[in-house]
């Protein structure tokens, strides 16, 4: 079986990716045999609908089952339109994700496991509120584990905190006249 694992970097020791849409990098594994491909997300730096554009990306490469931390709304719904099964996987390598799926292991999503935007906040927009209490309340479906939960989490205040520096670092330009 043909299944896609979001991931951060490029084999099967690379670590998991807790986001779908905005992944650095989908990994396609083949179950039986574990040869895989390493493609960069297409989607990554989309300015809007990543999660859309990325999930219709695997399709069309053939995933026949998607491995990730969390997925959004829009990506869920494309995933159950052409009958594509989410398994959603907490902390670990993308070895360790494949492991647990083959030995039937990670739990299906029945629906979204990430807000809408939830991959969002890379600093793009310069603020303008899309960042502003992201996480805060938030709710993960009861599927999403607790490891999921908090790689999302440090990936957001990761994002926050890159995002804050672009922001002090162009109000200082603009303070001293640049």
């Amino acid at each position: 079986m043909k299944i896609v694992v979001t991931s951060n970097g490029t084999d099967l020791e690379a670590p998991a990716s807790p986001v779908f849409g905005r992944c650095q990098t989908f990994i396609f594994v083949d179950t039986e045999t574990l040869d895989f491909e390493a493609v960069t997300n297409p989607a990554a730096a989309a300015s809007g609908g990543a999660g859309i554009q990325a999930a219709q990306f695997v399709i069309e490469r053939g995933a026949e089952a998607v491995v990730s931390g969390n997925v959004g709304p829009n990506a869920f719904d494309v995933f159950r339109a052409a009958d594509v099964p989410v398994y959603l996987f907490g902390e670990g390598t993308v070895r360790q994700a494949v492991e647990e799926f083959k030995a039937g292991r990670l739990p299906r999503s029945g629906s979204a496991s990430a807000p809408d935007h939830a991959g969002m906040g890379r600093g793009h927009g310069m603020g303008r509120g899309r960042g502003m209490g992201m996480g805060m309340g938030r709710r993960v479906a009861a599927t999403a584990s607790r490891e999921a939960e908090i790689a999302a989490l440090k990936e957001m205040a990761g994002n926050l905190r890159q995002q804050l520096a672009e922001v002090l670092e162009r109000l200082d330009k603009l303070e001293k006249g640049g």
